[in-house]
């Protein structure tokens, strides 16, 4: 319940930089431009709503055509409009291949290779395909003088000629003209428009024309086709598909109330003869209502007819659309949904900051202020170093296995941080004035061993000349100069050198070495190193030259001195994000050294100071 009662918030780091601060008010004032501009140019803040629409033809023109073996023939509406294709398009016949004279009666097929004969079995009576133009007799009959093909009941003579004639029978279909009318409605506004604007009558539609008025509704066949790219003389020979495309593009604010129609026009079928089977568009007609492409007649008591095969353009009128209207709710959407557009100057300027462009000093500072890096218990990389082994073993923390029996996930060389001659530096007049034979009491030595005036060096009980005196130098029988801790009847099945402790936690149980042997606490390095008095409250005094030695919580600041005295001396610098474990030996040796008043301890702690610097500025 009282995580519900909680408020989160994101943590900011604010610099103090006028070009950063030029360069963000810069950044978001371009994307504050771009959206705006956006938002004019598309109308994001207005609901739309798509067209629905009805769109009527009218075609006119005359013509007069010459067609073989028929004479001067004029051509009209009903003879060139061609049979009704669909409810928003209309046909016109371009070209034709006459066939005259047709009879009912007997007569040979068309040859191609399927219909080929020889012999009458070779025809079957009755039979007949898509691309018969008859029912067969059953009879092998001559077509011409070397083939001969199946005799067939039909119109006599059929159709021979596949190709169209060119140029185009109707090539001035050109200068036809079409009118055409669209009524269009916008339901969500119940807004009404058409094509044919208010202030167009009679007079304006007879003498518009698209070339000085873009708002003619009056469209002349050889224009549309133009329009397209096309060349209307080629595309008459076989036919072709064209598209008429009214778009409506409106705005239905008061303030830029604006809702005309925009004409464009574009081909709509293959217009490449080797890319498509039946290029073109034609059919034939039997005399569909109102229209008239096989023309009958009856000479001496027989029906005779004219056949016409056309080709033609047909032309689709399509129309698409959108009105638009102002609507707050679309304005807070659009708002709310370019708020994210600012995050790319956040983006661009810490990359700004992360790279050498900026400053190579700021960088890392901003991200370690900016960033902080949690990593998961179970995944906690631990850094291990054993007495008997020269590499530094980093192993992944487990709850359940002893750390002394983990595997190594990688071996790594020991990076020495200079502790350790740092540390043999300050112990060495120490060292050389104990070997002296005629070093005495006096201030010399006092100086030697405290390394200055202070608590540590004046008169008192740590300078004292009883035993602890000779504990701190190193030369009297005091449990500090003894060989290290005793060895336990019932060492852990995970110690190795015999000395070290139960311990409650997995990531505890580890010990000095890999491998049976002596304890690293029973070596005279680790008792000047790790556990000297004298060090380690050079060390603390360094940190806080003012503090007192003997004042509250001083065993603990020694204990927690002393374990990161053993990081740096046996570890070094650990990798990054790898936590380096004290063994339990040593961590049994420095709590019998520096005990706590109430035998109570935090236990593992993961650690990351590595110099003798750092362990100074850690806070035990």
């Amino acid at each position: 319940m009282l995580g519900l009662c909680q408020y989160e918030t994101n943590k900011l780091v604010r610099i103090q930089s006028v070009r950063l601060g030029s360069l963000k008010w810069s950044l978001n004032a371009a994307i504050l431009l771009v959206i705006c501009v956006l938002m004019l140019w598309n109308r994001k803040y207005q609901q739309f709503d798509l067209v629905v629409s009805s769109v009527t033809m009218k075609v006119k023109g005359v013509t007069q055509a010459h067609l073989p073996g028929v004479g001067d023939v004029v051509w009209d509406v009903a003879d060139y409009s061609g049979p009704q294709q669909d409810k928003n398009s209309f046909f016109v016949v371009t070209n034709v291949i006459v066939t005259k004279n047709q009879k009912q009666e007997k007569c040979p097929e068309v040859p191609n290779k399927d219909k080929l004969c020889r012999t009458d079995q070779d025809c079957r009576k009755g039979a007949w395909n898509e691309q018969s133009h008859g029912i067969q007799t059953g009879s092998c009959v001559k077509f011409d003088v070397l083939r001969k093909t199946c005799e067939v009941s039909a119109w006599c003579p059929v159709e021979t000629r596949k190709h169209p004639p060119r140029p185009a029978v109707l090539a001035a279909a050109e200068n036809f003209t079409v009118l055409i009318k669209n009524n269009i409605r916008f339901p969500a506004f119940n807004f009404f428009r058409r094509n044919i604007l208010p202030d167009m009558n009679s007079t304006y539609l007879r003498t518009c024309h698209r070339g000085s008025d873009s708002l003619c509704p009056i469209f002349r066949l050889g224009d549309v086709v133009r329009e397209a790219g096309e060349n209307f003389s080629d595309m008459a020979v076989e036919g072709g598909v064209m598209g008429v495309l009214i778009s409506w593009d409106c705005d239905l604010d008061l303030l830029t109330h604006r809702c005309l129609p925009r004409y464009s026009f574009r081909r709509l079928d293959e217009k490449e003869n080797n890319r498509t089977l039946y290029p073109g568009l034609n059919f034939r007609s039997d005399g569909a209502p109102g229209q008239r492409y096989a023309k009958y007649n009856v000479v001496n008591g027989a029906e005779e007819r004219t056949l016409y095969k056309a080709f033609g353009i047909r032309f689709d009128v399509m129309v698409f659309g959108q009105a638009g209207k102002f609507s707050f709710i679309q304005l807070i959407i659009y708002i709310g949904s370019t708020l994210s557009y600012y995050a790319v100057t956040t983006v661009l300027i810490d990359w700004l900051i992360g790279t050498r462009c900026y400053s190579a000093e700021v960088g890392p500072n901003y991200w370690q202020r900016k960033v902080e890096a949690v990593q998961d218990g179970l995944q906690c990389v631990l850094c291990v170093s054993y007495v008997d082994e020269s590499d530094v073993r980093l192993v992944k923390a487990s709850h359940k296995k002893s750390l002394q029996l983990l595997k190594p996930i990688s071996l790594l060389p020991r990076q020495d941080t200079g502790h350790l001659t740092a540390a043999l530096s300050w112990l060495q007049p120490t060292v050389d004035r104990d070997t002296e034979p005629k070093a005495g009491p006096g201030p010399e030595a006092g100086r030697v061993t405290g390394s200055g005036p202070g608590p540590e060096v004046g008169p008192g009980p740590e300078a004292s000349s009883g035993p602890e005196a000779g504990r701190e130098a190193g030369s009297g029988p005091g449990p500090e100069a003894g060989p290290g801790p005793e060895l336990l009847p019932s060492a852990p099945a995970w110690c190795r050198c015999g000395r070290c402790s139960p311990c409650v936690l997995p990531q505890e149980e580890l010990c000095c070495r890999r491998s049976a042997g002596a304890c690293l606490t029973s070596s005279a390095p680790f008792e000047q190193l790790v556990l000297r008095r004298s060090l380690l409250a050079a060390v603390l005094l360094y940190q806080d030259p003012l503090s007192s030695p003997a004042g509250p919580g001083q065993a603990a600041a020694l204990r927690h001195c002393a374990y990161r005295q053993y990081v740096s001396w046996r570890v070094g610098l650990p990798p990054k994000d790898a936590h380096p474990v004290v063994p339990s030996c040593c961590v049994r040796r420095i709590r019998e050294r520096y005990p706590s008043p109430d035998g109570q301890y935090s236990g593992f702690m993961p650690v990351r100071t590595v110099t003798m610097k750092a362990c100074a500025n850690e806070k035990a």
